[in-house]
This record gives C-alpha cells, sequence and structure tokens, in this order.
C-alpha cells in the first residue's frame, strides 16, 4: 500500500491549508489517483489496522439499500453514529450544553448508542441518515442502479455506461440535514480480457480516516460484483477531488509514515449467483497482518 503512504506525504509535503464545514481545519490537495491492481492482494491498509469486519457490515448495508444505523450498531460497526448523534442532540436540544468530544459528549454518545440498540422505535426516529449510498444505488429515483449495472455487465460487458451514483441533487438538502452529501459520489465498472475494474470518483477524502475505508470497499465490492459476474477481479481506480488531512490527524499521519507496510492479504468469497444473496459469513480475510490500530476523532 506505498500507494496510500505517497498520497499521505504529498499532501503533508505540498498540501494547503483550508478551512471546512466541521470548523477543524484541513491541508488540501486537489486531484489525486490511485490504482491497485487486485490480482496482487487485496488492498487493506497495513500500516495501522483496519477493521476489516466494519468495512465488510457497511458494504452488505448499503447493497441492501439500507439507511438506518440500526444495523451497524447491532453489529458493533461504529463508524456512522457521529452523523445522527449530532443531529438526535440537536433536535432534542442538547447540542449547545455539550462541548464536542468532551467526556460529556462521548458519555452521551454512549446513551444514544445504547438507545439504538434497545429501543426500535428510538433507532426507528434518531437513526435515520437519509437518503444516502444505500438508497440512492437501489433506488434512485425509482432506479436500481446495482441491480441494472450487474445485468448491463453480463448482457453488454463492452458498454462504457457501467456506472451507478450516489449523487442525486434533488435529495442534497435532505442529506444536509440528516448528515452529510455522499462523498463517494460515482463508480464506474469496466470488463476487459475477462477481469473487472472499477474506478470511483470521490469528491471529498478524509485521507487519514475515511480513505482506507473507501479502498477496500470498493475492492471488495468489484469482486464481489465480478464473482457474479463469472469475470476475474481487475483493477480499482481511486480518483480524489478535495484530497485532505484534518489538522488534528497530523501527528497521527506522522506515526503511520514511520511504519513499514506488510504484505497484503487475500479475500475468499463464497460463491453465490446474485450480489443480493451476499451476507457477512461469505467472506474469509485471509493473512492480515498490520501495525498496531491509530486512534483519531472523527470530524462532523
Amino acid at each position: 500500500m506505498e500507494q496510500y503512504l505517497n498520497l499521505l506525504k504529498e499532501i503533508k509535503d505540498k498540501g494547503v491549508k483550508k478551512h471546512d464545514r466541521t470548523g477543524t481545519g484541513t491541508i488540501s490537495i486537489f486531484g489525486h489517483q490511485m490504482r491497485f491492481n487486485l490480482q496482487d492482494g487485496f488492498p487493506l491498509v497495513t500500516t495501522k489496522k483496519v477493521n476489516f469486519d466494519s468495512i465488510l457490515h457497511e458494504l452488505l448495508w448499503f447493497v441492501k439499500g439500507e439507511t438506518n444505523i440500526e444495523y451497524l450498531v447491532q453489529n458493533k460497526v461504529n463508524i456512522w453514529n457521529e452523523w445522527p448523534f449530532k443531529s438526535w442532540l440537536e433536535k432534542t436540544n442538547q447540542l449547545d450544553d455539550i462541548e464536542m468530544h468532551s467526556i460529556e459528549w462521548k458519555e452521551k454518545l454512549t446513551e444514544f448508542v445504547g438507545l439504538i440498540q434497545s429501543d426500535k422505535n428510538f433507532a426507528q426516529k434518531y437513526g435515520e441518515l437519509g437518503p444516502v449510498y444505500g438508497k440512492q444505488w437501489r433506488d434512485f429515483e425509482g432506479v436500481d442502479q446495482l441491480k441494472l449495472v450487474i445485468d448491463d455487465i453480463k448482457n453488454n460487458p463492452d458498454s462504457r455506461r457501467h456506472i451507478v451514483s450516489a449523487w442525486n441533487p434533488k435529495e442534497i438538502p435532505v442529506m444536509i440535514e440528516s448528515g452529510l452529501p455522499p462523498c463517494h459520489t460515482l463508480f464506474q465498472f469496466y470488463v476487459s480480457e475477462g477481469k473487472l475494474s472499477c474506478q470511483l470518483y470521490q469528491r471529498s477524502a478524509d485521507v487519514f480516516l475515511g480513505v482506507p475505508y473507501n479502498i477496500a470497499s470498493y475492492a471488495l465490492l468489484t469482486c464481489m460484483i465480478a464473482s457474479v459476474t463469472d469475470l476475474q477481479p481487475g483493477d480499482f481506480v481511486h480518483s480524489l477531488g478535495d484530497t485532505h488531512i484534518y489538522l488534528n490527524h497530523l501527528n497521527q499521519v506522522e506515526e503511520q509514515l514511520t511504519r513499514k507496510p506488510h504484505n497484503l492479504p487475500q479475500l475468499k468469497i463464497s460463491s453465490k449467483p446474485s450480489l443480493f444473496d451476499y451476507k457477512y459469513e461469505d467472506f474469509e480475510l485471509i493473512g492480515y497482518e498490520s501495525h498496531p490500530f491509530i486512534s483519531a476523532p472523527i470530524a462532523v
């Protein structure tokens, strides 16, 4: 995963300081591309521990078309909690009374997650992220884009229209109200010599926290769709727009850049007739060796 480390170095060396909606501040570059040959191993960052289970559950959640964090929380996936939590604080007039990331904030977040787990009515009311990724993939103004793109790959593999978009201008205001608009906005598949490749365009990339998840998630999706279309995985190409490191992640980046990458793991996937038949038990990550986890706050 030298491509990823090189990106961290480039932003650190050449990035410009920018303000952002969270108030945290970033150093940023615009326009970057990485390419990963999926025949060389599964591209899961090894210079810090990355939770593959979280990536897998999140992707299965996307594929199902779900937009409520209840499924994720029940499976100990906490990467989406901060946005509905903040929305809950706003709706219940608690936000102005609690300092972000304080001890009280963390205690309230634990309370919120517990209520999502234990109270289905609470989860339905406050766990909703709005019409984000899963909704747009499976029901973009009535179109099941995932089903359509898989059918097209099978029936017209040389088409240049194998595209799925999560960016729905009509529903962006709703997404902003309940969380945030899609950061990974559009992906395209390409079939050549019996291999399926995928290119993702990501408008906004949190390189320290988010990008390792994004790389692995879309590589995983490519492998899954390759399997159900009788193709081999090809390349995953990651094209990034506003490519940034948050200022409160710089120490963590410095630590990560001192570490030497391990060999990439392998991914084993059960054979299924349909993408929508996959379950957690159908995947096995083999030989993942990593450096220790590096903690960092998420910017909301």
